[in-house]
C-alpha cells in the first residue's frame, strides 16, 4: 500500500487501487469513500459504489446526521457497527434509513486523520454472505490507516505540481438549489458545467452534484447537532485549481425543516488555497511564515530580519520547504502556493 501511494498521482486511481488491495484481505460488498476538506471535515470528492445511484441523496443525507461511528467523531480511528451498536444496528440513523433495505449487517469505518487534517473517511458494506466483521480483519485496516493516510494528503498535494491554471469560464453565479432531501430543484446555467468538470458523466447523463450533496447535507448535520463544522468544503477542479462550496438554507416563510438549501460554488479564496497547500505539504508554522515572506518579495535577510531568525536558520527553513513540497526555486515555490 505503501507503494500504491507512491505510484499513484490521482487521487481516485489510488483509492481504486487501495480498494482493490483490501479485497485481497476481506470480502465487502459495497463502500463509500470520501476525500473531504481537512479543515471542516466536510465531503469534497466521492467514490463509491453501492446498489443504485438513485439513493445517493437519501445515503448521503442518512451518513451526515447520523452520530453513530461519525467520521468526526470517530476514536479509535477504526470501527464497526455491529460493536458501537452493541448488535442493535437499528441505533444508526443510516442504516434504519437505508443500509437494512439493502441487507447490509456489518459496516466497517475508517477516518483518515492526521496533526494537519481529516483527509477522508471510507465505510465498508457487509451483506449476510459475508457476515460481519471479525477481529483480524478490524487489526488489519488499522493497521492501514496511517499508511492511507498519508497517501491521500500526498495526492491532495500533489494537485498544486501542475502550476496556476484558470477554471473553466463563466457569465455569471455559480448556484445549485437543493430540496430538504437534498433533490435538486434549480441550478444557474453554468453550474453544469463546473459539477461535470467535478464528476465527469456518463455520457449525456446530469452531472451529479455530489459535492454540493455533501455541504447541504451538513447544513442538516448542524440543526440535527450531530456535528459542528461549518458546511463548507474546497474541492479540485483541475490542475492547480481549488472551489470552495458553501450551504445555507433559502430565507422563507415556511417552516425551517421544508426550506430549501441554497449551495454556492465560488473560487477558492487565496487565504484558503495557501492553507490547503500548507496542511497538504505538512509544513509547520514557521515554514508557511517564510513562504509568506517569500511571497511579499522579501529575500533571506529581510526574512530573517522579520521573523528574528538567522539567515542560515532561514536556509534551513527553506531546504525543508523544498524537500517537502517537491520544489527547487523560489520562483516554482510561489507557483505552487500563490496560484492562478
Amino acid at each position: 500500500m505503501e507503494g500504491l501511494c507512491r505510484v499513484h498521482t490521482d487521487d481516485r486511481a489510488l483509492r481504486t487501487a487501495l480498494l482493490s488491495e483490501i479485497r485481497r484481505e476481506m470480502a465487502f460488498d459495497w463502500y463509500a469513500w470520501l476525500l473531504t476538506d481537512p479543515e471542516t471535515e466536510v465531503g469534497s470528492a466521492p467514490l463509491a459504489e453501492i446498489p443504485t445511484i438513485r439513493d445517493l441523496p437519501r445515503l448521503i443525507r442518512a451518513k451526515y446526521v447520523t452520530s453513530l461511528n461519525r467520521w468526526t467523531n470517530l476514536e479509535p480511528s477504526v470501527a464497526t457497527l455491529q460493536t458501537a451498536s452493541g448488535g442493535e444496528l437499528r441505533r444508526s440513523e443510516v442504516w434504519s434509513e437505508l443500509l437494512r433495505v439493502y441487507g447490509v449487517v456489518d459496516v466497517a469505518s475508517l477516518v483518515f486523520r492526521d496533526v494537519y487534517g481529516c483527509w477522508g473517511w471510507l465505510d465498508l458494506w457487509r451483506g449476510a454472505k459475508s457476515g460481519p466483521f471479525d477481529t483480524r480483519e478490524r487489526d488489519f485496516l488499522a493497521g492501514i490507516v496511517a499508511t492511507i493516510t498519508a497517501g491521500l494528503r500526498g495526492a491532495v498535494a500533489r494537485t498544486f505540481h501542475d502550476g496556476p491554471t484558470h477554471p473553466v469560464g463563466r457569465d455569471g453565479p455559480l448556484v445549485l438549489v437543493l430540496s430538504p432531501q437534498l433533490e435538486v430543484k434549480t441550478q444557474t446555467p453554468d453550474t453544469e458545467a463546473y459539477l461535470r468538470t467535478l464528476i465527469p458523466p456518463v455520457g449525456d447523463r446530469r452531472a451529479i452534484p455530489a459535492a454540493a450533496y455533501n455541504v447541504a447535507a451538513q447544513v442538516l448535520a448542524v440543526e440535527a447537532g450531530a456535528d459542528r463544522h461549518p458546511p463548507s468544503a474546497r474541492v479540485h477542479l483541475h490542475g492547480g485549481v481549488w472551489l470552495t462550496l458553501r450551504a445555507a438554507r433559502v430565507d422563507t416563510l415556511v417552516p425551517l425543516p421544508e426550506r430549501d438549501i441554497a449551495v454556492a460554488i465560488e473560487a477558492a479564496s487565496p487565504a484558503q488555497r495557501r492553507d490547503l497547500f500548507a496542511r497538504s505539504h505538512a509544513l509547520s508554522p514557521r515554514e508557511v511564515e517564510v513562504i509568506e515572506q517569500i511571497a511579499r518579495g522579501g529575500d533571506t535577510r529581510t526574512i530573517a530580519a522579520a521573523l528574528f531568525v538567522s539567515e542560515h536558520t532561514v536556509q534551513d527553513h527553506l531546504k525543508s520547504i523544498f524537500a517537502k513540497t517537491g520544489t527547487r526555486s523560489r520562483r516554482t515555490l510561489l507557483a505552487r502556493f500563490v496560484g492562478p
